[in-house]
């Protein structure tokens, strides 16, 4: 485990019509559903006051590449709604990590678990945030180095 970072984390996955928000324990064990926040212009202060409740070491925003790894509407928006995240947390560091198909295995887990895709709509955000923020810390175990890009650097 050399080179993990201890600290609860949490997962943004953001989406035009909601977030989800996902977190891990400080010993990245295990990503749960936190919320899924409406997104409007109350979206960054609910995930303000959410980073107050879980005072994570940093938040992981899901960045949304094409099959070929190439940026796209959904990346851009992303990109910006964690611009917007990183001046409303001065304090904590946001990071971009690649959240490829982690939508589709949300979808699939829920349904395995017996929820049709309509009435998984409301929690498929947060699911998704799991996914990607669990594969991000166990990335960072394995290897010893922070997945993705980190957008700001935490304040000292």
């Amino acid at each position: 485990m050399t080179g993990f970072r201890r600290g609860t984390r949490l997962g943004v996955d953001v989406g035009k019509a909601r977030v989800g928000v996902a977190r891990v324990d400080p010993d990245g064990m295990l990503a749960v559903p936190v919320e899924t926040v409406p997104r409007d212009e109350q979206s960054i202060a609910r995930i303000v006051a959410i980073s107050g409740e879980h005072e994570p070491i940093e938040i992981v925003v899901g960045l949304p590449l094409n099959m070929r790894g190439e940026d796209t509407p959904s990346t851009a928006d992303a990109r910006a709604f964690a611009d917007e995240l990183m001046r409303a947390l001065p304090g904590v560091g946001i990071r971009l990590v690649d959240e490829r198909l982690s939508t589709v295995s949300a979808h699939q887990a829920l349904r395995q678990s017996g929820r049709s895709q309509k009435r998984s709509r409301g929690i498929v955000d947060q699911v998704a945030a799991v996914f990607f923020l669990q594969h991000a810390v166990d990335t960072e175990k394995s290897t010893g180095a922070a997945p993705g890009a980190l957008l700001a650097p935490p304040e000292e």
